[in-house]
């Protein structure tokens, strides 16, 4: 078994900004442990207009961005978890979250938070395992 595994850094310049003293993912041996991205626009900062579908849309394509940035992308993600203001928004969270994953989809938790920073409405985090070779 190799112990020599690092811990990497990983941030994406074309993801929103972390808001907080966090990174936006950490690769370590085979895999991207990405933090949570909700439906912030990277070049304003704000949360994305448009509701839960708008977000949900923003979110996934912030995580593919960081995923993509620590060698994997959303074909490898095996785990995520997704936080909700609110579950009854779940049906429109969920078919734009379909979208984003074929027939096999990743294995998944979805809970209702009381809130989620800048009043966003979802936010999700994954784990990607690197594809051989990539990621560093």
């Amino acid at each position: 078994m190799n112990h020599q595994h690092s811990r990497r850094v990983i941030r994406a310049e074309s993801a929103a900004a972390p808001i907080g003293p966090y990174s936006h993912a950490i690769g370590f041996g085979p895999f991207v442990f990405a933090s949570g991205s909700a439906g912030i626009d990277p070049l304003s900062g704000e949360l994305v207009p448009g509701g839960i579908e708008a977000e949900t849309r923003q979110t996934m394509q912030n995580l593919s961005e960081i995923l993509e940035a620590g060698g994997a992308s959303l074909d490898q993600v095996v785990k995520t978890t997704v936080f909700m203001a609110d579950l009854g928004e779940f049906p429109r969270m969920n078919a734009v979250y379909a979208e984003y994953f074929g027939a096999a989809p990743p294995a998944r938790s979805t809970v209702q938070v009381a809130a989620l920073p800048k009043g966003a409405r979802v936010e999700i985090e994954a784990i990607a395992a690197v594809p051989d070779g990539a990621g560093g």
